[in-house]
């Protein structure tokens, strides 16, 4: 008799999302409760109310290796739903070369986004920050290019009218999304803005719209939560696993199947 386990997909979604999102309210606000001095301490020598994320995961204990472990751990979800947005692409999008090349590119970029979270993790900025400074670069570009690439193309290249799932999904994504953007452009000024001009609390804004990407970048991926709402996971004892439908959808989705041998 072969056991398996079922989980919807939704499920694992707040699972997923909330291992990061936890670890990351820990890791910065821990240290402002009992290292106050230390964390919020920069160069410039001026008033700061907010570690930098780089400071807080990188340089205090436990709160690194508990950020360390639980993106490790939501990781491998995370390359699963790469996978799947690959196939859902495939199934509704347009046909044609461009749409193809989109949904590849999706996929790469995904791929990509989840490796450097993982190497800017595991590498912080205080063991060689060369690394760590070319794993945010590449984070940060792929994951804006994916949040652009994959609204669009959710938005103006399905085969079928939108439902109204659809368009709550990408009202998501423009939202966080933009926020994102922005927020992002907001803490790289405010950054040199503190290194040129050591200004107090300028270095505050930007911990504080850092923390604004981080969060926005885990709400966008969180809307899968409506994108795959109807999908069950089974993991099976013959080391088999399968994403499939809880019942036929309008655009008659194959099943997405990992099985290994």
């Amino acid at each position: 008799m072969v056991s398996h386990i079922q989980l919807k997909f939704p499920t694992l979604a707040v699972y997923t999302v909330s291992l990061p999102l936890l670890s990351f309210v820990f890791a910065c606000f821990g240290p402002c409760c009992f290292i106050f001095e230390s964390a919020t301490f920069t160069h410039c020598q001026v008033r700061n109310y907010l570690p930098s994320i780089s400071a807080a995961i990188g340089s205090f204990s436990p709160q690194k290796y508990i950020w360390q472990i639980c993106v490790a751990v939501h990781s491998a979800p995370r390359y699963l739903v790469v996978g799947m947005y690959y196939s859902h692409l495939c199934d509704i999008l347009l046909t044609g070369a461009l749409w193809n090349y989109l949904a590849l590119l999706i996929f790469l970029l995904q791929g990509v986004e989840v490796t450097s979270l993982l190497g800017l993790t595991f590498v912080s900025s205080s063991e060689n920050f060369h690394i760590h400074e070319l794993c945010f670069i590449t984070f940060m570009v792929s994951a804006i290019s994916n949040m652009l690439l994959l609204y669009l193309t959710m938005k103006h290249g399905t085969k079928h009218r939108l439902t109204a799932q659809d368009r709550l999904s990408l009202r998501y994504k423009s939202m966080f999304g933009m926020v994102n953007i922005i927020s992002f452009f907001l803490a790289v000024y405010f950054y040199f803005r503190h290194n040129w001009y050591c200004e107090p609390t300028v270095y505050t804004f930007f911990a504080f719209f850092e923390y604004i990407v981080v969060v926005t970048n885990m709400g966008y991926h969180m809307t899968a939560f409506w994108d795959f709402s109807d999908h069950i996971i089974t993991v099976s004892s013959c080391c088999s696993l399968s994403i499939t439908p809880k019942q036929h959808t309008k655009f008659a989705m194959n099943d997405f199947v990992i099985k290994i041998a």
